[in-house]
């Protein structure tokens, strides 16, 4: 647990790690977390895995929640209806994402100047991820998302995300796939909550 900014009061923090068949690397996702976030209490959300994922991820000290119903966006509702935190960080577990980001995606969110914070993977990444992100459209959806709401934002489909209290008794989510994370972010805009996109490191 961590102070905010505005107050003297303890911020708990809720680390949520989605899983399918991460058996490679859910074990180090966990322990990377646990050194540079310690205050952080760990959910893992194993989305039928056929792999022994569940079983190394509690025995790398995470709570591990079944989520039966395979989609990203279904292991999404399940984190926004079990965890009640003040900041509830979102993590991929197969280790594209470094959590000696996770302060600076937090910050933000404990100072109450932004809803939900958004992982920015463009500024620093690898000729090979960086395909990846355009062979998947996410520079279409900015583009459409940012003439629809005349904003600005660079990666809407990061995997790494931040939200605050309010923001996780508010959005209701309703796609069960990989498209809900332009979901979110949409649902955001609509509803008028604070977004600020974080520029962090990202490897394919």
């Amino acid at each position: 647990m961590q102070q905010t900014e505005s107050t003297n009061t303890i911020a708990q923090i809720a680390l949520a790690i989605p899983c399918y068949n991460e058996e490679a690397t859910i074990a180090l996702v966990i322990a990377d977390f646990k050194k540079h976030l310690p205050e952080a209490k760990i959910f893992v959300f194993n989305n039928a895995s056929t792999d022994n994922s569940a079983a190394i991820a509690q025995n790398a000290g995470a709570e591990v929640i079944p989520v039966l119903q395979k989609g990203k966006g279904r292991v999404m509702r399940a984190i926004f209806d079990h965890l009640k935190a003040d900041a509830v960080i979102i993590v991929d577990g197969d280790g594209t994402y470094s959590a000696q980001d996770a302060r600076a995606l937090l910050k933000p969110i404990l100072a109450h100047e932004a809803d939900m914070t958004v992982g920015n993977r463009l500024g620093h990444t690898n000729h090979h991820a960086l395909f990846y992100l355009n062979r998947v459209g996410n520079n279409l959806i900015v583009m459409i998302i940012n003439v629809i709401f005349k904003t600005s934002f660079n990666d809407v489909l990061s995997g790494y995300r931040v939200f605050n209290r309010r923001f996780l008794r508010s959005i209701p989510l309703l796609t069960p796939g990989f498209e809900t994370e332009t979901e979110l972010t949409i649902q955001a805009l609509e509803e008028g909550f604070m977004i600020k996109e974080i520029p962090i490191s990202y490897q394919q």
